[in-house]
Protein backbone atom coordinates (compact mmCIF):
# COMPACT_ATOMS: atom_id res chain seq x y z
CA UNK A 1 0.00 0.00 0.00
CA UNK A 2 1.49 3.42 -1.06
CA UNK A 3 1.61 5.73 2.11
CA UNK A 4 1.13 9.53 0.98
CA UNK A 5 2.29 12.28 3.44
CA UNK A 6 0.43 13.99 4.68
CA UNK A 7 0.20 17.76 2.89
CA UNK A 8 1.82 20.51 5.72
CA UNK A 9 -0.96 23.12 6.57
CA UNK A 10 -0.26 26.79 6.06
CA UNK A 11 0.47 28.31 9.47
CA UNK A 12 -0.03 31.80 7.66
CA UNK A 13 -2.26 32.67 4.54
CA UNK A 14 0.13 35.75 3.89
CA UNK A 15 3.18 36.84 5.08
CA UNK A 16 3.08 40.25 6.86
CA UNK A 17 5.37 41.91 4.42
CA UNK A 18 3.11 40.76 1.86
CA UNK A 19 -0.11 42.12 3.23
CA UNK A 20 1.82 45.61 3.37
CA UNK A 21 2.60 46.03 0.14
CA UNK A 22 1.55 49.27 -0.75
CA UNK A 23 3.40 50.58 2.07
CA UNK A 24 7.01 48.82 1.37
CA UNK A 25 6.58 47.97 -2.10
CA UNK A 26 9.40 49.22 -4.74
CA UNK A 27 7.01 51.74 -6.50
CA UNK A 28 6.96 53.99 -3.67
CA UNK A 29 10.67 54.30 -4.11
CA UNK A 30 9.83 54.93 -8.28
CA UNK A 31 7.43 57.67 -7.18
CA UNK A 32 10.55 59.73 -5.59
CA UNK A 33 12.45 59.13 -8.31
CA UNK A 34 10.09 61.10 -10.61
CA UNK A 35 12.20 64.01 -8.58
CA UNK A 36 15.26 62.70 -10.30
CA UNK A 37 14.83 62.06 -13.59
CA UNK A 38 18.56 60.76 -14.18
CA UNK A 39 18.07 58.29 -11.62
CA UNK A 40 14.91 57.19 -12.18
CA UNK A 41 16.51 56.02 -15.82
CA UNK A 42 19.40 54.29 -13.67
CA UNK A 43 16.45 52.35 -11.91
CA UNK A 44 13.39 51.95 -14.91
CA UNK A 45 16.71 52.14 -17.70
CA UNK A 46 13.95 54.02 -19.80
CA UNK A 47 12.48 57.86 -18.82
CA UNK A 48 9.31 58.09 -17.21
CA UNK A 49 7.67 59.23 -20.47
CA UNK A 50 8.93 56.01 -22.14
CA UNK A 51 7.76 53.57 -19.32
CA UNK A 52 4.11 54.99 -18.94
CA UNK A 53 3.91 54.51 -22.79
CA UNK A 54 5.09 50.99 -22.01
CA UNK A 55 2.62 51.07 -19.22
CA UNK A 56 -0.10 51.90 -21.24
CA UNK A 57 0.31 49.39 -23.67
CA UNK A 58 0.26 46.29 -21.40
CA UNK A 59 -2.03 47.03 -18.58
CA UNK A 60 -5.30 45.06 -20.86
CA UNK A 61 -3.04 42.10 -21.02
CA UNK A 62 -1.62 42.19 -17.08
CA UNK A 63 -4.01 43.75 -15.42
CA UNK A 64 -6.30 41.48 -13.25
CA UNK A 65 -9.57 41.92 -11.50
CA UNK A 66 -10.03 43.33 -8.01
CA UNK A 67 -12.14 40.09 -5.72
CA UNK A 68 -12.98 39.98 -2.25
CA UNK A 69 -10.60 38.53 -0.68
CA UNK A 70 -7.80 40.88 -1.17
CA UNK A 71 -6.42 43.37 -4.21
CA UNK A 72 -4.80 42.38 -6.56
CA UNK A 73 -0.88 43.37 -7.92
CA UNK A 74 -1.10 46.36 -10.29
CA UNK A 75 -0.32 46.51 -13.57
CA UNK A 76 2.18 49.04 -12.60
CA UNK A 77 3.96 46.98 -10.15
CA UNK A 78 3.64 43.69 -12.40
CA UNK A 79 5.32 45.98 -15.34
CA UNK A 80 8.32 47.51 -13.09
CA UNK A 81 8.65 43.77 -11.00
CA UNK A 82 9.79 42.51 -14.33
CA UNK A 83 11.58 45.25 -15.58
CA UNK A 84 13.89 44.88 -12.52
CA UNK A 85 13.92 41.05 -12.85
CA UNK A 86 15.83 42.05 -16.09
CA UNK A 87 17.90 44.87 -15.30
CA UNK A 88 19.01 43.87 -11.57
CA UNK A 89 19.68 40.04 -12.70
CA UNK A 90 18.18 39.10 -9.15
CA UNK A 91 16.34 36.27 -8.08
CA UNK A 92 12.82 35.62 -7.59
CA UNK A 93 13.87 35.16 -3.93
CA UNK A 94 15.64 38.82 -3.60
CA UNK A 95 12.83 40.61 -6.30
CA UNK A 96 10.12 39.36 -3.14
CA UNK A 97 12.23 41.56 -0.93
CA UNK A 98 12.26 44.60 -2.72
CA UNK A 99 8.88 44.33 -4.47
CA UNK A 100 6.72 42.94 -1.25
CA UNK A 101 5.35 40.16 -3.67
CA UNK A 102 5.62 36.52 -2.94
CA UNK A 103 8.18 34.68 -4.67
CA UNK A 104 5.38 32.24 -5.75
CA UNK A 105 3.67 35.11 -7.40
CA UNK A 106 6.56 36.44 -8.99
CA UNK A 107 7.19 33.00 -10.51
CA UNK A 108 3.89 33.92 -12.56
CA UNK A 109 4.20 37.40 -13.23
CA UNK A 110 7.38 38.03 -14.34
CA UNK A 111 6.69 35.35 -17.52
CA UNK A 112 3.20 36.54 -18.28
CA UNK A 113 4.22 40.26 -17.91
CA UNK A 114 7.66 39.12 -20.59
CA UNK A 115 4.96 37.40 -22.68
CA UNK A 116 2.35 40.64 -22.77
CA UNK A 117 5.70 42.66 -23.55
CA UNK A 118 6.36 41.02 -26.38
CA UNK A 119 3.14 40.89 -27.57
CA UNK A 120 2.59 44.44 -27.74
CA UNK A 121 6.09 44.80 -29.07
CA UNK A 122 6.03 43.29 -31.68
CA UNK A 123 6.33 45.82 -34.51
CA UNK A 124 9.56 46.50 -32.90
CA UNK A 125 11.13 43.41 -34.47
CA UNK A 126 10.20 42.34 -37.74
CA UNK A 127 11.93 40.30 -40.62
CA UNK A 128 12.17 42.59 -44.03
CA UNK A 129 9.55 40.94 -46.41
CA UNK A 130 10.26 42.87 -49.24
CA UNK A 131 12.84 44.45 -51.32
CA UNK A 132 12.11 47.83 -50.53
CA UNK A 133 12.57 47.07 -46.98
CA UNK A 134 15.99 45.23 -47.45
CA UNK A 135 17.54 47.88 -49.27
CA UNK A 136 16.38 50.33 -46.55
CA UNK A 137 18.49 48.26 -44.21
CA UNK A 138 21.55 47.99 -46.77
CA UNK A 139 21.15 52.15 -47.47
CA UNK A 140 22.33 52.45 -43.40
CA UNK A 141 25.29 49.78 -43.74
CA UNK A 142 26.62 51.87 -46.45
CA UNK A 143 25.49 55.63 -44.70
CA UNK A 144 27.32 54.21 -41.78
CA UNK A 145 30.02 51.83 -41.69
CA UNK A 146 30.50 52.07 -45.78
CA UNK A 147 29.80 48.29 -46.53
CA UNK A 148 27.40 48.84 -49.45
CA UNK A 149 24.75 45.93 -49.98
CA UNK A 150 24.82 44.54 -46.96
CA UNK A 151 21.34 43.50 -45.23
CA UNK A 152 22.84 42.49 -41.56
CA UNK A 153 25.51 41.29 -39.25
CA UNK A 154 24.84 37.75 -37.90
CA UNK A 155 26.27 36.23 -34.34
CA UNK A 156 25.65 34.26 -31.73
CA UNK A 157 25.62 34.50 -27.79
CA UNK A 158 25.94 31.56 -24.83
CA UNK A 159 23.37 32.68 -22.48
CA UNK A 160 24.47 31.22 -18.83
CA UNK A 161 21.57 29.50 -17.12
CA UNK A 162 21.33 27.36 -13.97
CA UNK A 163 21.00 23.85 -16.00
CA UNK A 164 17.27 22.68 -15.48
CA UNK A 165 16.71 19.54 -13.88
CA UNK A 166 17.29 15.96 -15.36
CA UNK A 167 19.06 18.16 -18.31
CA UNK A 168 22.56 16.16 -18.08
CA UNK A 169 24.93 17.60 -20.23
CA UNK A 170 22.70 18.80 -22.95
CA UNK A 171 23.47 22.60 -21.90
CA UNK A 172 27.28 22.37 -20.93
CA UNK A 173 28.92 24.40 -23.28
CA UNK A 174 32.93 24.35 -24.62
CA UNK A 175 33.72 27.16 -21.97
CA UNK A 176 32.38 24.44 -18.90
CA UNK A 177 29.66 26.10 -17.91
CA UNK A 178 25.45 25.58 -18.93
CA UNK A 179 24.21 27.53 -21.82
CA UNK A 180 21.62 28.09 -24.21
CA UNK A 181 21.90 30.13 -27.27
CA UNK A 182 20.73 33.45 -28.30
CA UNK A 183 21.45 33.93 -32.30
CA UNK A 184 20.62 37.60 -33.65
CA UNK A 185 20.72 39.61 -36.90
CA UNK A 186 21.37 43.19 -36.91
CA UNK A 187 21.11 46.44 -38.85
CA UNK A 188 23.03 49.42 -38.81
CA UNK A 189 21.82 51.12 -35.87
CA UNK A 190 22.32 48.13 -33.78
CA UNK A 191 18.59 46.96 -33.69
CA UNK A 192 17.83 42.97 -33.80
CA UNK A 193 16.15 41.98 -36.98
CA UNK A 194 15.85 38.99 -35.95
CA UNK A 195 16.11 36.99 -32.61
CA UNK A 196 16.54 32.94 -32.13
CA UNK A 197 16.88 31.59 -28.45
CA UNK A 198 16.98 28.21 -27.28
CA UNK A 199 19.76 26.48 -29.03
CA UNK A 200 22.08 24.11 -26.69
CA UNK A 201 24.71 25.64 -25.56
CA UNK A 202 27.38 22.74 -27.36
CA UNK A 203 26.35 24.03 -30.86
CA UNK A 204 29.19 26.29 -32.85
CA UNK A 205 27.60 29.74 -34.84
CA UNK A 206 27.11 27.21 -37.88
CA UNK A 207 24.99 24.70 -36.06
CA UNK A 208 22.43 27.51 -34.46
CA UNK A 209 21.95 29.51 -37.50
CA UNK A 210 21.10 26.41 -39.54
CA UNK A 211 18.48 25.73 -37.35
CA UNK A 212 16.73 29.09 -37.42
CA UNK A 213 13.85 30.00 -39.33
CA UNK A 214 15.67 32.76 -40.66
CA UNK A 215 18.57 30.52 -41.81
CA UNK A 216 15.93 28.01 -43.81
CA UNK A 217 14.63 30.77 -45.11
CA UNK A 218 17.92 32.13 -46.29
CA UNK A 219 18.83 29.25 -47.83
CA UNK A 220 15.47 28.26 -49.89
CA UNK A 221 15.09 31.38 -51.13
CA UNK A 222 12.02 32.80 -49.79
CA UNK A 223 13.14 36.28 -47.57
CA UNK A 224 12.70 38.41 -50.54
CA UNK A 225 16.43 39.78 -50.90
CA UNK A 226 16.81 42.32 -53.54
CA UNK A 227 19.06 41.27 -56.59
CA UNK A 228 22.56 42.12 -57.13
CA UNK A 229 22.58 45.45 -59.33
CA UNK A 230 25.16 48.63 -59.42
CA UNK A 231 26.15 50.06 -56.13
CA UNK A 232 25.12 53.85 -56.17
CA UNK A 233 26.83 55.88 -58.29
CA UNK A 234 29.62 53.23 -59.22
CA UNK A 235 29.65 50.64 -62.38
CA UNK A 236 30.10 47.96 -59.48
CA UNK A 237 27.57 45.34 -59.38
CA UNK A 238 27.44 43.29 -56.46
CA UNK A 239 24.90 40.79 -54.62
CA UNK A 240 23.16 41.94 -51.85
CA UNK A 241 24.61 39.87 -48.23
CA UNK A 242 24.77 39.22 -44.90
CA UNK A 243 27.89 39.13 -42.74
CA UNK A 244 29.41 36.97 -40.18
CA UNK A 245 32.62 35.86 -38.13
CA UNK A 246 34.72 33.24 -39.20
CA UNK A 247 32.32 30.84 -37.58
CA UNK A 248 29.85 30.53 -40.70
CA UNK A 249 29.73 28.62 -43.69
CA UNK A 250 30.80 31.04 -47.08
CA UNK A 251 27.75 31.75 -48.97
CA UNK A 252 27.04 34.15 -52.04
CA UNK A 253 24.41 36.07 -49.53
CA UNK A 254 26.68 35.47 -46.31
CA UNK A 255 30.12 36.62 -46.33
CA UNK A 256 32.90 36.41 -43.48
CA UNK A 257 36.07 37.41 -42.90
CA UNK A 258 39.51 35.51 -44.89
CA UNK A 259 41.68 32.93 -42.89
CA UNK A 260 43.79 34.94 -40.82
CA UNK A 261 46.62 32.53 -41.31
CA UNK A 262 47.53 33.60 -45.15
CA UNK A 263 46.31 36.84 -45.85
CA UNK A 264 47.38 39.36 -48.49
CA UNK A 265 47.56 43.12 -48.50
CA UNK A 266 43.88 43.08 -50.22
CA UNK A 267 42.52 40.59 -47.78
CA UNK A 268 43.82 42.66 -45.03
CA UNK A 269 41.81 45.23 -46.36
CA UNK A 270 38.72 43.51 -46.89
CA UNK A 271 38.69 41.89 -43.56
CA UNK A 272 38.86 45.55 -41.79
CA UNK A 273 36.10 46.49 -43.93
CA UNK A 274 33.94 43.90 -43.08
CA UNK A 275 34.64 43.96 -39.32
CA UNK A 276 33.59 47.82 -39.37
CA UNK A 277 30.27 46.27 -40.41
CA UNK A 278 30.16 42.82 -38.40
CA UNK A 279 30.98 44.90 -34.91
CA UNK A 280 27.48 46.44 -34.90
CA UNK A 281 25.56 43.08 -33.64
CA UNK A 282 28.65 43.35 -30.83
CA UNK A 283 28.08 46.03 -30.03
CA UNK A 284 24.55 45.24 -29.62
CA UNK A 285 24.86 42.38 -27.23
CA UNK A 286 27.24 44.70 -25.50
CA UNK A 287 24.09 47.51 -25.24
CA UNK A 288 21.78 44.75 -24.81
CA UNK A 289 24.00 43.15 -21.48
CA UNK A 290 24.67 46.31 -19.99
CA UNK A 291 21.38 47.48 -20.17
CA UNK A 292 19.94 44.54 -18.45
CA UNK A 293 22.31 42.70 -16.01
CA UNK A 294 20.23 39.39 -16.34
CA UNK A 295 22.60 38.51 -19.16
CA UNK A 296 25.67 38.84 -16.64
CA UNK A 297 25.05 36.02 -14.48
CA UNK A 298 23.52 32.71 -14.51
CA UNK A 299 19.76 32.91 -15.51
CA UNK A 300 18.11 31.30 -12.02
CA UNK A 301 14.81 29.77 -13.62
CA UNK A 302 14.38 26.03 -14.07
CA UNK A 303 12.06 26.26 -17.32
CA UNK A 304 13.89 26.65 -20.43
CA UNK A 305 10.64 27.67 -22.07
CA UNK A 306 10.71 30.73 -19.43
CA UNK A 307 14.39 31.53 -20.19
CA UNK A 308 13.46 32.13 -23.75
CA UNK A 309 10.72 34.54 -22.93
CA UNK A 310 12.96 36.63 -21.04
CA UNK A 311 16.04 36.59 -23.27
CA UNK A 312 13.59 37.43 -26.33
CA UNK A 313 12.06 40.09 -23.95
CA UNK A 314 14.98 42.24 -23.98
CA UNK A 315 15.76 41.84 -26.72
CA UNK A 316 12.50 43.55 -27.64
CA UNK A 317 12.91 46.37 -25.36
CA UNK A 318 16.20 46.95 -26.30
CA UNK A 319 14.81 47.55 -29.66
CA UNK A 320 11.85 49.72 -28.51
CA UNK A 321 14.29 51.53 -26.82
CA UNK A 322 17.06 52.27 -29.53
CA UNK A 323 13.77 54.15 -30.86
CA UNK A 324 13.13 56.41 -27.91
CA UNK A 325 15.79 59.44 -28.41
CA UNK A 326 16.12 60.53 -25.05
CA UNK A 327 16.72 56.94 -23.75
CA UNK A 328 19.36 56.25 -27.03
CA UNK A 329 21.51 59.36 -26.75
CA UNK A 330 22.12 58.47 -22.75
CA UNK A 331 22.26 54.73 -23.19
CA UNK A 332 24.96 55.30 -26.33
CA UNK A 333 27.36 56.75 -23.30
CA UNK A 334 30.93 54.09 -23.23
CA UNK A 335 29.00 52.24 -20.53
CA UNK A 336 26.76 50.54 -22.82
CA UNK A 337 29.12 50.65 -25.73
CA UNK A 338 31.63 47.88 -24.49
CA UNK A 339 31.99 45.04 -25.68
CA UNK A 340 29.79 42.42 -24.53
CA UNK A 341 30.39 39.58 -21.18
CA UNK A 342 28.23 37.26 -22.92
CA UNK A 343 30.72 34.45 -24.50
CA UNK A 344 30.96 34.25 -27.84
CA UNK A 345 29.84 30.29 -29.60
CA UNK A 346 32.72 27.60 -30.81
CA UNK A 347 34.43 28.20 -33.95
CA UNK A 348 34.40 24.87 -35.76
CA UNK A 349 35.57 24.15 -39.21
CA UNK A 350 32.88 24.87 -41.99
CA UNK A 351 34.34 22.55 -45.03
CA UNK A 352 35.20 23.99 -48.19
CA UNK A 353 32.68 26.72 -49.49
CA UNK A 354 31.58 26.78 -53.34
CA UNK A 355 33.70 28.68 -56.01
CA UNK A 356 30.74 31.26 -56.49
CA UNK A 357 30.67 32.06 -53.06
CA UNK A 358 34.77 32.21 -53.09
CA UNK A 359 33.63 35.28 -56.23
CA UNK A 360 31.44 37.13 -54.71
CA UNK A 361 34.22 37.53 -51.69
CA UNK A 362 36.77 38.51 -53.99
CA UNK A 363 34.22 40.71 -55.80
CA UNK A 364 33.42 42.72 -52.81
CA UNK A 365 37.74 42.83 -52.16
CA UNK A 366 38.24 44.40 -55.50
CA UNK A 367 35.60 46.86 -54.98
CA UNK A 368 36.89 47.95 -51.35
CA UNK A 369 40.65 48.31 -52.80
CA UNK A 370 39.25 50.52 -56.09
CA UNK A 371 35.80 52.50 -56.10
CA UNK A 372 34.81 51.62 -52.64
CA UNK A 373 38.65 52.77 -51.13
CA UNK A 374 38.08 54.72 -47.66
CA UNK A 375 41.19 57.12 -46.63
CA UNK A 376 41.60 55.62 -43.75
CA UNK A 377 41.82 51.75 -44.75
CA UNK A 378 45.52 51.58 -45.37
CA UNK A 379 46.06 53.58 -41.91
CA UNK A 380 44.45 51.14 -40.35
CA UNK A 381 46.50 48.53 -41.46
CA UNK A 382 49.85 50.32 -41.13
CA UNK A 383 48.91 51.12 -37.41
CA UNK A 384 48.52 46.99 -36.92
CA UNK A 385 44.73 45.98 -37.98
CA UNK A 386 44.78 42.67 -37.59
CA UNK A 387 41.93 40.78 -39.15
Amino acid sequence: MLLVAPKKKRTIWVKNLHSKRHRFSHTNLMDELRLEPTDWLIYARMDESTYLLLLQWVTPLIRKQNTQLREPVSAHERLSATLRFLISGSSYQNLRFETAISQPLLCKIVPETCQAIMNVLKQYMKVPRSCHQWKAISAGFSERWQFPHCLGAVDGKHIRIIPPPGSGSEFFNYKKFHSIVLMAVVDSNYKFIMCDVGGHGSISDGGCIQSTTFYKKLTDGRLQLPPEENIENTNTVLPYVFVGDEAFGLRKDFLKPYNRRQLNYSAKIFNYRLSRARRVVENAFGILAGRFQIFQIAIRIKQVENIQKLVLTACYLHNFLRCQTSTVEIMNSDEFLTSSPMVNLQTLPTGNSQTEAKQVRLRFENYFMNEGSVAWQDAAIENGYTA
